[in-house]
């Protein structure tokens, strides 16, 4: 009974009140900084997704082109006339100019490449030929030593019969 008629004094539960509402702005200024940081994170995804987006688009309408065109540039390129060329997109200029700098590259180098490979077969007879040109400088610095002795001791021998 003595619970039942004890009354909450007005000024505790005022505490108690602006306690819970203290705390819930806490919550919320915890909160409050991972929501915006999460609508940053997505808004530039949804940004850069958009631009890969446009980046695709622009490709596959330029692969669509190709596509319609697939007849005209295959009779193109099976009969190359002079002064007629394939339209490049000015996107696409900067890589066709790479694409000739290789090209170029590769034809001065094309003549040395193919001597390369065809000397490929003959590789076991040079060294054949190799070898039997050392074992003959070996046999010849051989006998240039032995005539440097020769001549050593003829020397020896010469300033012996001068001297007597």
């Amino acid at each position: 009974t003595l619970h039942l008629t004890c009354r909450k004094a007005p000024c505790f539960v005022k505490f108690s009140e602006i306690e819970k509402m203290a705390n819930i702005r806490a919550e919320i200024n915890e909160v409050q900084p991972l929501l915006l940081s999460v609508t940053v994170v997505s808004t530039l995804q949804f940004y850069f997704i958009g631009k890969k987006c446009e980046i695709l688009q622009d490709m596959n309408r330029h692969l669509e082109a190709v596509l319609k065109e697939k007849k005209a540039l295959r009779k193109r390129l099976i009969k190359p006339r002079c002064q007629e060329s394939l339209p490049i997109e000015a996107t696409f200029h900067k890589y066709v100019v790479e694409l000739l700098t290789e090209a170029v590259t590769f034809i001065e180098k094309l003549e040395s490449h193919l001597q390369t490979i065809r000397s490929i077969p003959q590789i076991p007879n040079i060294m054949k030929n190799m070898d039997t040109a050392l074992t003959k400088t070996e046999v010849l610095v051989m006998e240039l030593e032995d005539l440097a002795d020769q001549i050593l001791k003829w020397r020896e021998l010469q300033k012996e019969v001068y001297s007597d």
